[in-house]
């Protein structure tokens, strides 16, 4: 029997001041402001209510300028490159995308489907990179490629051609840039302006030096080539499609449809065959590397020495459940294996390497049940533990090879996981010590730490501060800041904020395992009354979704119509442990709900719940799980508003799939207990399903067979497709109809329209 453990704690109990760090301040004390009801509309206008955000921001190779993305006052969804002076004065505009590109054409599909994979929604400069001396800034814009020339604020035109160059590098000394064209690799001479094609063989089913979908999907890996930090050699990958299955998929747009014949590797079905070979600049001769004679395998990942003398690539099993460390000969392409992490479940993959200038290097794995950072000689022995405990590593930030310092960033508190919160962390090359707090605790931080280890860029936020980013030492003393974004008059959000409210924090106890939640309540709320409740969800393996951060302003659009807003993270969800995480294994869409159950159990416990009036609203993993719950009867939902679910497994890849439930052959069992058709009988209240009739990752079928099945069974439910759209709702307009439905049905369902029990 399962048993409720309702929260006697409160994790870090909102009622108290978080702890901001004095370089990160909250707001001073100034006039209230205006007490205006947020709506729908102004959410989705310009300018956007996040106020002046940085993305990607870096801080050049000299450490004299910090460069970021920023969005245009006039379109949120259009991006220009600015830089600021480090030693001070205000910030620049680098490159204006309209300046130089004023009517942006239509993206190929190959870098469509690109940027879906990378969750790029924005058009303009949506990626830019430096070389290692600063002395250049490359930026993709609208499939051609720009050069800006530090010394003179020039901005060079390198490419002007019908066909998109994408994946664009500055190599390492700053002599060349590389792209991808027509699916082969191209290298251009900056001193001479003359491009030398790489590979000529790239056409139909063979691509090359481009990540293949899986590898962009669920690999975490955008690229398909690496330069040798020396310049001299290049890896590149080789793709071959032919084996991959076709899914032909309806393109819907508003003026027509299309059929691609999309190659989608299926769960249990073949993927494409990537092969890596090394490429010598000087000569032009070309070496396969060996990789081993199964290959059914994943490249995962491809880094190279501090001198370019060998290349490491990872290696993952087709069951995800073996990561060889290869060490690779780039003259001849002959490997060894030097390092291998094992699993019962999945390895998990990371971009925790890092090759060292002495010829050691870091490499992270989960073996002690948490993911911990360990150095290697490079023979891969290894040499020591740099972190350890009961928490996670969540990334490695960077290392001051000099000092034997690494930077880390971890959701910890004296030595155990606090997940709702995140800093930086300092710890040792030398020895294992305990790790020493960089950043304040009280929100969550993320930070991008230069190459020497002596600088980093941090950006935060809180419970009361927007997403805030500055340049800092790295004891944490700011230099500048990058964009303060401060919550005062003038700011986007400010005539709302008084009406903002705070999330309260919890746990709850299930099987062993912590799960942490978050409540937010409407304005002006009584406790002694009793209020519907919209449960939002994801559910599947992610980074979670409870945090002690800004919150999004779309929460306050739920609590302005009245709704208390609640968020669980599940077994299976959040950077936890390998227990945690894995508690799914082979049976997503049931441990997940058995933990829902156990919060809307909870929910149904306050005073101020109305038992009867609790909606789920989620979105792909999520959608998946609002479909489970409704058809869950111990949920008892009375709503569920399900986005892009994917609805029965074996429809969806196989990396994702088959690193969580195996394959269909393997585990028949799990694939159907999870497959919502079987479920549909079970309904407990109304449900929305919306799905874009374009989207290339959790095909359209998921969603049509549900159509189907409840028609077949004359179940009442409501639809909202969207033509042309992909994964993703993408566009203010659009967006701004996705709110109105959503709100729209939940006030039929569980708001102020919707039906009493004497109806």
């Amino acid at each position: 029997m399962r048993t409720l453990l309702l929260a006697s704690t409160i994790l870090m109990a909102a009622a108290a001041t978080p702890v901001v760090a004095q370089n990160a301040a909250a707001p001073a004390a100034v006039t209230a402001p205006a007490s205006n009801i947020l709506t729908v509309e102004r959410v989705f206008a310009n300018p956007s209510l996040a106020g002046p955000v940085a993305r990607g921001v870096s801080l050049s190779p000299d450490g004299e300028l910090v460069a970021f993305l920023r969005s245009r006052e006039d379109d949120v969804d259009v991006l220009d490159l600015w830089a600021a002076p480090v030693s001070g004065g205000d910030a620049f505009k680098l490159i204006d995308a309209r300046a130089l590109v004023p009517d942006a054409g239509e993206l190929s599909e190959a870098e469509k489907a690109r940027r879906e994979r990378m969750r790029i929604s924005q058009r303009g400069v949506v990626e830019y990179s430096w070389d290692e001396q600063g002395r250049y800034i490359l930026a993709p814009l609208e499939g051609d490629i720009f050069l800006a020339n530090r010394a003179d604020g020039s901005v060079r035109r390198l490419t002007e051609t019908a066909a998109d160059e994408i994946d664009a590098k500055v190599s390492p000394k700053g002599a060349y840039v590389s792209f991808v064209r027509d699916q082969n690799l191209v290298v251009l001479n900056l001193e001479t302006g003359a491009e030398q094609a790489i590979t000529t063989e790239g056409k139909d089913l063979i691509t090359w030096a481009t990540a293949e979908f899986i590898a962009q999907e669920e690999l975490d890996r955008d690229t398909g080539y690496w330069w040798s930090p020396n310049e001299k050699y290049i890896a590149l990958q080789r793709t071959d499609e032919s084996g991959v299955d076709i899914i032909p998929r309806l393109d819907i747009a508003g003026g027509g449809a299309s059929v691609v014949e999309q190659r989608y590797p299926r769960a249990g079905r073949p993927n494409a065959v990537v092969e890596l070979f090394i490429h010598d600049v000087a000569s032009g001769n070309r070496v396969q590397v060996d990789l081993g004679a199964n290959k059914d395998i994943y490249l995962g990942r491809v880094n190279w020495a501090a001198d370019g003398s060998v290349a490491y690539v990872q290696r993952l099993s087709r069951d995800q459940k073996t990561l060889d460390l290869l060490s690779v000969d780039p003259a001849t392409g002959q490997s060894r294996v030097i390092a291998t992490q094992t699993s019962n479940a999945w390895v998990p993959l990371t971009h925790n390497f890092k090759a060292l200038k002495d010829g050691n290097f870091i490499w992270s794995s989960e073996e002690t049940g948490w993911q911990h950072l360990y150095l290697y000689n490079k023979d891969g022995r290894r040499l020591r533990a740099i972190t350890r405990g009961e928490y996670p590593v969540k990334s490695l930030n960077g290392v001051n090879q000099d000092a034997g310092e690494v930077f880390f960033t971890a959701s910890m508190r004296d030595g155990k996981e606090l997940p709702i919160e995140q800093q930086l962390f300092k710890a040792s090359l030398k020895r294992t010590v305990t790790p020493t707090e960089i950043t304040p605790r009280g929100g969550w931080w993320s930070a991008s730490v230069n190459g020497t280890g002596t600088a980093y860029v941090g950006n935060y936020s809180d419970l009361n501060t927007p997403s805030q980013s500055a340049l800092y030492t790295i004891d944490g003393n700011r230099v500048r800041w990058i964009e303060e974004n401060k919550l005062q008059p003038g700011h986007p959000f400010w005539p709302f904020a008084e009406r903002q409210q705070k999330p309260t924090f919890g746990t709850l106890e299930s099987h062993g395992e912590t799960l942490v939640w978050q409540m937010t309540t409407p304005p002006n709320f009584d406790p002694t009354k009793k209020y519907p409740v919209v449960m939002q969800v994801y559910g599947g393996p992610s980074a979670g979704g409870v945090k002690r951060s800004w919150q999004p302003a779309t929460n306050q659009l739920l609590t302005e119509a009245g709704y208390i807003v609640f968020r669980l993270d599940n077994r299976g969800e959040g950077d936890r442990s390998a227990a945690f995480k894995q508690a799914l294994y082979l049976k997503m869409g049931q441990p997940e709900i058995e933990d829902q159950v156990l919060g809307a159990e909870y929910l149904r416990s306050l005073p101020y719940v109305d038992a009867d009036r609790i909606a789920i609203m989620g979105w792909s993993y999520g959608g998946f799980m609002s479909l489970m719950a409704l058809t869950e009867p111990k949920m008892g939902l009375a709503a569920a508003l399900a986005g892009a679910p994917p609805t029965e497994w074996s429809l969806y890849d196989t990396a994702y799939t088959e690193r969580y439930m195996s394959t269909p052959q393997a585990n028949v069992e799990g694939y159907a207990a999870s497959d919502v058709l079987s479920r549909l009988d079970n309904m407990t209240g109304r449900l929305l399903l919306m799905h874009g009739m374009a989207d290339d990752n959790v095909i359209f079928e998921n969603t049509t067979r549900v159509l189907n099945e409840l028609q077949v069974k004359s179940l009442p439910f409501e639809t909202m497709l969207y033509p042309g759209q992909r994964h993703g709702i993408r566009g203010n307009d659009r967006q701004l109809h996705q709110w109105r439905t959503y709100l729209d049905f939940l006030d039929r369902t569980i708001g102020t329209r919707a039906p009493t029990n004497g109806q």
